[in-house]
């Protein structure tokens, strides 16, 4: 009967893994104020009828805090490029020198980092109630086995476990968290 609840455990790790990764996934489109090919990664660009990111159509660089610069494989796109990063509202100005497309990200307010700050929490507190959701549906299935005839001791020893797993993650969420909100209000 073990099997089943080493099963569980397992699962219950791995979906708590792909919560921490979606959650750093939501964190990387969160601009902190210096430039990075992430905060394209939203766009996409109308391409011989077809939505195509827009790194496939584009070699996107960062060569300093402040700019991003595209630089597309087909130079008909400058435009349909230009016009997509306008259309995705992200709050960027393309400039076409007729070669590239060049972004300059814009300082953020300090009531804009606040604003971040609070879409960072929100992002957080989604993950902490996958975690939980988590927890639950992992001692629901523990229970079901206990009803099944497995012991009492080995079904109590895996929901502290489970317990265990949730609490490691929480704290790993926290931290993220702080590290996000750190970059966010550095200046």
């Amino acid at each position: 009967m073990t099997e089943e609840i080493d099963f569980i455990l397992e699962s219950t790790e791995e979906s708590m893994n792909g919560s921490i990764a979606h959650l750093e996934k939501e964190f990387l489109n969160i601009r902190a104020g210096k430039a990075s090919p992430a905060m394209l990664g939203g766009v996409f660009v109308d391409y011989y009828g077809a939505a195509t990111p827009l790194s496939q159509v584009s070699k996107i660089s960062v060569p300093d805090a402040r700019t991003i610069t595209l630089q597309p494989f087909e130079k008909n796109m400058l435009q349909t490029i230009e016009k997509a990063i306008l259309i995705a509202n992200i709050g960027f100005n393309p400039m076409n020198n007729g070669d590239v497309i060049i972004i300059s990200v814009p300082p953020l307010t300090e009531e804009r980092r606040r604003d971040l700050a609070k879409q960072a929490k929100s992002e957080a507190e989604d993950a902490k109630i996958g975690i939980r959701n988590v927890r639950k549906d992992a001692n629901t299935d523990i229970k079901k086995l206990e009803k099944e005839g497995t012991s009492e001791d080995i079904c109590k020893s895996a929901e502290e476990e489970v317990q265990n797993l949730t609490n490691t993650f929480i704290k790993k969420i926290d931290e993220l968290l702080a590290a996000k909100e750190a970059e966010i209000m550095k200046v």
